[in-house]
Formats: structure tokens, sequence, C-alpha cells
């Protein structure tokens, strides 16, 4: 494992200049805590124009001579889902630090020998789950976290556009990353997701599913559903978190007013609070409270991640979303597949959920 001076910026090479490339070059390049060394591609000309004209950040198609900079303590992997193994496993070994764009890997297998190298290795390995890291799905884990909605009941969650329609990919495995990340971000400890069941449609003729539906039981009762969809004319993004105290808003297009939490619900009093005549009728009574829109600082979401990854190595702790909750992930996507092919089954998780 390659050792960096703890008061020094940790160098770092960003490999893929495509799509999400740019966006952690930027965002490395804004942070103190790093020191960008290399842009990696297999297209140097791309690269370069990625950089501009005057950047001192060496290119290079040759992901070998970047790992053998021992000025290179940590790597950002922005290359497709099928390259992320190979490419994760060769910087591991040479001691480097992993990020990877989601999903951390093109199977849960491979997500497996991803976590199970890094945690040999004594090295941070971090999914870049970049929602988990928006100001507001960090006020939500807060508030569930605190108590702050009682019990979660059931999530809602919607994120459907006119897309684009993946070549190699469903639209489960394009969108559903987003919310099942999140998902498990927000959960309690105590809470997890046991099974999972999806159905989905291809009314265009892609040969693979464009709408989908997935319904996850969780452990404490609850449920969750998930909407995405390539194919919607409107763009939604919308989630609400049902809890026994408070229902929470999430609209991630609506700037202004993020969250709005409303202490409106269904209160149901226990049997034993009843005497007998009422027993016969179970009492159910609605609240209808106030709504509160708490106000969120406007934060880029990748700088939140890049800082949880310097703060994971140079502390050796896990970060907020480690390879572990990658592979969480993996395996929900996975059964939802299996789901899919199965004609909408549910699912059920391993016992242990990769913890």
């Amino acid at each position: 494992m390659t050792s960096h001076v703890p008061d020094e910026p940790i160098g770092v090479a960003v490999i893929g200049a495509g799509y999400w490339g740019p966006n952690l070059v930027r965002n490395f390049q804004g942070s103190p805590a790093f020191h960008l060394r290399w842009l990696c591609d297999l297209d140097v000309d791309r690269a370069r124009k990625v950089l501009g004209g005057y950047s001192t950040v060496q290119v290079s198609a040759d992901l070998d001579e970047v790992l053998a900079d021992p000025g290179v303590h940590a790597v950002a992997i922005a290359t497709p889902a099928g390259t992320h193994l190979p490419v994760a496993m060769a910087a591991l070994r040479a001691g480097k630090h992993v990020l990877v764009e989601k999903p951390l890997a093109a199977t849960f297998e491979e997500g497996r020998q991803l976590v199970d190298e890094a945690d040999r290795r004594g090295l941070t390995l971090m999914c870049d789950h970049t929602y988990c890291y928006t100001p507001a799905v960090l006020r939500i884990r807060d508030l569930l976290a605190a108590g702050e909605l009682g019990e979660l009941h059931f999530l809602d969650s919607v994120r459907i556009n006119l897309g684009l329609v993946q070549r190699d990919i469903d639209v489960v495995w394009d969108l559903a990353p987003h919310d099942l990340s999140i998902l498990d971000f927000v959960l309690p400890p105590t809470v997890r997701p046991i099974a999972v069941a999806a159905h989905g449609a291809d009314g265009i003729g892609a040969g693979r599913a464009c709408v989908a539906y997935l319904t996850l039981q969780l452990s404490n009762g609850a449920i969750a559903h998930i909407h995405v969809n390539w194919l919607s004319p409107v763009k939604v993004r919308t989630a609400i978190f049902g809890g026994s105290k408070r229902t929470l808003v999430w609209d991630d297009l609506n700037p202004s007013q993020r969250l709005s939490i409303y202490d409106r619900g269904v209160d149901v009093a226990s049997p034993e609070e009843l005497g007998d005549e009422q027993r016969r009728d179970i009492l159910v009574s609605y609240r209808s409270g106030d709504m509160v829109a708490p106000a969120l600082t406007e934060r880029e979401a990748l700088r939140t991640m890049v800082e949880e990854y310097a703060r994971a190595i140079t502390t050796g702790t896990p970060a907020l979303t480690d390879g572990r909750s990658g592979l969480r992930v993996l395996e929900l996507l996975q059964a939802a597949s299996r789901s899919l092919t199965e004609g909408g089954t549910m699912i059920k998780l391993s016992e242990g959920h990769t913890a």
C-alpha cells in the first residue's frame, strides 16, 4: 500500500474521461484534500480536451503507467461497469485506494471480489452513489435516524423522464441504482430489505425493459415501491417516506422546496387502550397538523462525496457509501433482474444481506 504524508494532498488519478470523468476531474481539482496527477483514458485526445490547454495533469492511455506512479495514492474509476472489476482490481493490487462509479461492478460476484481484495489489503473501497451526498438525502437520513418520522411504514419513489434508452442495460440497471442506494443509505441500521419483486415492460421493442416497478419488503414489515421509466414525456423525481409520526416528501426538481415534512397521518389506538365495546371497531383517527419545509444548503453532491473519500482514506474508516453498500445494491439489482425474468415473483435476499 502506498503511504502518503497526512498533511499533504492525496495524489489521485481519474480513470475514464467520458460522461462522468470530467465531473470527477473538476471536483478533485477543486478539493484541497487531493492533488490530481493523472487522467487516464484510451482516447488521449478526449482526455486532453477535458483538462484544457494549460493543465499540468498528466494524460495516459496506459493504466499500468498510472498505477506505477508512487505519487498516486488513490484512483477514481469512471469507466463502463463491465470494466470495473479488472480496473479496480489492478488498482487495489497496486496498493491504491479505489473509488468506483455506480454500480460497483457488473455482477454481485465481481463486487464481492473487490470488497474482499480491499479488506485483505486494508484499502479504502468506496462507491460513488452520488445522490446519497445531496443535502436532501443527508437530511432525510438524519431525520430517520433521529426518529423524527417515527417508524418507516412505506417509501414510494418515482424516477421517470424521456431518457436515453441504453444499449447494454435495461431501465432497472440504469435508474434504480440511484433509488436503491438512497434506500440503503437512509434506512436505520435495524431495517433492511429482505425481498424484492420487479415487473417491467418494453413498449417500444427495445429488447429490454424500458419501464419497471420494483417492490421491496423491509425487515420491519414496511414496503418500498420504486418506479423507473425511460419513456415518460415529463420528468418526475419524487420520493415519499411515510412514517408512524410524520411523512416526508422529497421533490428533487423543486429547488426552492425540496423537502416537505407533514405532521399528518393516521393514528390507530392499540387494542390494550380500548374498552371491550370499542375493540369491535378498532379506532382509527386522522391527524391534521402542520407542514414544515426544512431549509437546505445548496451544495454539489460530488464535492461532499470527494470529501468523504478523503476522510475515509485519511482515517482508515469505511466511507458512508463503502464497497459493502455497493454490494448490497448489486444484490438488489440482481434479485430484481431475476424477478423480471420470472414474471414478477418475490425473490428473497440472502439472510446476512452481505453485511
